[in-house]
């Protein structure tokens, strides 16, 4: 079994942006001296961006398919029998930095009560992205997601508090209560013993469902010496049907963990 085994679930993914993706993985996982299993889950509208893809030489993959459009978590929770000792779930828009894995193998290793890393991540132009979340009202995710800029501005020290700004830094943040399913580093005991995602999500909040239930069973770390670009984000830019996808996962996160409107 690999030490380190990575998962991307792929819906019609941009072909530049997966081989950034698996380009960054290659050179952080040469630095950390792993040669993870890396496994491709296609959930649909992939063959364009697979095609001709130069993959790692040497590197086991496993690409798995024919199971249709089944969501984020379903799709990630199609590795876990094969998971190593470490698995990372990582989105197919994210970039690692060449001593990420460097900095995560050595923060794991000396912190054993950690059973779930986050990185610090940043925007194309360096700006940091604010993965790492305390636990929203309603009116929290109505700002940020769909709110006009005048009255996100009023608002803008309630939003500071929800992404943590206050927190999130260049120091270690124990035990924030929400992080980004871009990439998450688990111990693989403690995902099976959650059994991964809940299936009942299709896209949006399983990430924060999961990490809800992670909190009762180890301990989470922000982590700022891991550091990635994550260009992704921003679901109420997509279109009409991710706003209806984000406002279904967002009433069943709210229905499973309880109401908090303001």
């Amino acid at each position: 079994m690999a030490p380190l085994t990575v998962s991307l679930v792929l819906y019609r993914p941009e072909s530049a942006l997966l081989r950034a993706t698996l380009a960054a993985l290659e050179v952080a996982s040469r630095r950390a001296d792993l040669q993870p299993d890396l496994f491709l889950i296609d959930n649909g509208g992939s063959a364009e961006a697979l095609a001709g893809l130069e993959l790692p030489a040497g590197w086991t993959v496993h690409h798995i398919a024919g199971h249709g459009n089944v969501g984020f978590g379903c799709g990630h929770n199609l590795s876990l029998d094969g998971a190593g000792d470490f698995h990372l779930i990582l989105n197919p828009d994210l970039e690692l930095a060449p001593d990420a894995l460097v900095e995560a193998r050595a923060f794991m290793a000396a912190h054993p009560e950690c059973g779930l890393l986050a990185p610090a991540a940043h925007w194309d132009d360096g700006r940091i992205q604010y993965l790492c979340k305390r636990v929203p009202s309603v009116f929290d995710l109505f700002l940020r997601g769909f709110a006009p800029g005048w009255l996100r501005r009023l608002n803008a020290r309630r939003m500071a508090r929800y992404e943590m700004q206050d927190l999130i830094g260049e120091q270690v943040v124990w035990d924030p209560p929400l992080v980004s399913g871009a990439f998450m580093l688990f111990r693989t005991g403690v995902l099976r013993r959650l059994g991964g995602f809940d299936p009942d999500f299709f896209l949006y909040f399983e990430d924060y469902d999961l990490s809800l239930r992670a909190a009762r069973l180890t301990r989470i770390a922000y982590v700022p010496a891991v550091k990635v670009v994550h260009h992704g984000g921003h679901a109420a830019r997509k279109g009409l049907h991710h706003i209806r996808l984000f406002v279904s996962g967002a009433a069943r996160f709210f229905n499973k963990h309880g109401w908090r409107w303001f």
